[in-house]
């Protein structure tokens, strides 16, 4: 059946602590076998509630309504169903009298299911990704930091770049997380001699995707692990 999943921290204790003002709300919606309206109405008014609940206590939520890449479907198909959990989640986030220049999203591009067998090039989802924005996002948002979401580290940094050819109403960005360390992490291995050629590979990706937020990276140089592929079926953090 279809399937939704949300993590939502605790707003109280971000108020209390040294905490970053800034606690992210995520919920994850799967596309095979759904998802069914109720599951999106259910994972955009949690999203709405913890977002307004953050407002009222002085932080500026990260709204992540995620779009995992798990199945044969086409970017077509992960277009109309982020159109549908993008729509109700900001619906109810103005019902909560959320205020969306004082939020962040942090949402999935659009791309086709990690097993379809027509891949998307970067410049098909940037053209898919943006058109999404520009329907559902309002300009008053200030930041869109996108998920990696099992993309190669290559594959996201140039899906990133082709967003930013020209100028948008918010700032394009990444919150990166397996698209930033997946080479890193290898490379150190656990090992303290390697620490320093760790440190030297995440500096690339963060140099990459740096450039890619204003649209002049290039992948010339790229190592080849970084192109692998990090896709991982009915991954959960």
């Amino acid at each position: 059946g279809a399937k939704v999943s949300m993590a939502l921290p605790p707003v109280k204790q971000h108020t209390t602590s040294k905490a970053p003002a800034s606690p992210s709300g995520r919920t994850v919606v799967s596309i095979p076998n759904g998802p069914s309206e109720l599951a999106v109405k259910e994972a955009a008014w949690g999203l709405a509630r913890y977002a307004a609940i953050s407002q009222d206590n002085g932080l500026v939520p990260i709204v992540e309504p995620e779009i995992m890449l798990d199945g044969e479907h086409g970017i077509e198909r992960t277009f109309e169903v982020a159109q549908k959990v993008w729509a109700e989640t900001f619906y109810y986030m103005a019902q909560n009298n959320v205020m969306f220049e004082g939020i962040l999203l942090k949402p999935s591009m659009v791309t086709p299911g990690a097993e379809c067998k027509d891949r998307a090039t970067p410049e098909e989802v940037a053209s898919y990704t943006l058109k999404l924005l520009q329907r559902r996002i309002p300009p008053s948002v200030p930041g869109i930091m996108f998920l990696s979401g099992g993309q190669s580290e290559v594959e996201a940094t140039l899906n990133l770049n082709a967003m930013n050819q020209a100028p948008n109403p918010w700032h394009v960005s990444f919150s990166y997380a397996r698209a930033l360390q997946n080479t890193c992490l290898k490379t150190w291995g656990g090992r303290p001699e390697n620490v320093a050629a760790a440190q030297e590979a995440l500096l690339l990706r963060a140099k990459a995707n740096s450039l890619a937020q204003l649209g002049k990276y290039t992948s010339d140089g790229e190592a080849a692990e970084a192109s692998e592929n990090m896709f991982v079926k009915n991954y959960s953090y």
